[in-house]
């Protein structure tokens, strides 16, 4: 592991909806000095609007928060915080599918955009997600279509992860653990 990569982690939370993942990426945050908060969610309809203004009731007042439902990498790479918490890959994957007219393949350049962010980001960055994979098929090709994006997002931050922790019913499982550094 590089000098530069021991400064910060990837940490990916992903799970079910409702099982506390914003609620434990918010408890990890908690203790940094300086949090941006970046906010991938657009209020479309009443229902979001509300949605969105309860979570941002309970961040505190003095995070920066970001929106950014499609340039998710230019704004982990520009934050100045110590922590970067972005919640949701799950929109982030909805918005590039929209943006990109359901083409999957035009996806790939955002996702490998997010990814160099990731291992080039001097933040610890925490990534909130929905695992959409172990339910039931969706009917429709464009629910199919998505699924399948999300699970490839879900698994290429995954894959340079430090840690990826899957919630159920509010509780944290390790997937994937950092391994300890033994100096030489």
């Amino acid at each position: 592991m590089s000098a530069e990569k021991s400064n910060h982690r990837v940490i990916l939370i992903v799970g079910g909806v409702r099982n506390g993942k914003s609620r434990y990426a918010l408890q990890l945050a908690a203790n940094a000095q300086r949090v941006t908060f970046i906010a991938t969610a657009e209020a479309r309809d009443a229902e979001m609007a509300q949605r969105i203004a309860r979570h941002q009731q309970e961040r505190p007042h003095h995070w920066e928060t970001v929106e950014a439902p499609i340039a998710l990498p230019e704004t982990i790479l520009a934050s100045e915080g110590d922590f970067t918490l972005v919640d949701c890959l799950t929109l982030w994957a909805s918005n590039l599918m929209e943006h990109e007219e359901q083409n999957c393949e035009r996806i790939h350049p955002h996702v490998d955009r997010l990814i160099q962010a990731l291992q080039s980001a001097s933040a610890t960055t925490v990534l909130v997600s929905n695992e959409v994979g172990s339910g039931i098929v969706p009917e429709s090709e464009m629910g199919r279509s998505y699924r399948d994006v999300l699970g490839s997002i879900n698994q290429r931050v995954a894959a340079v992860a430090d840690e990826v922790l899957l919630m159920v019913a509010g509780c944290p499982l390790v997937i994937k653990q950092a391994a300890e550094i033994v100096p030489a």
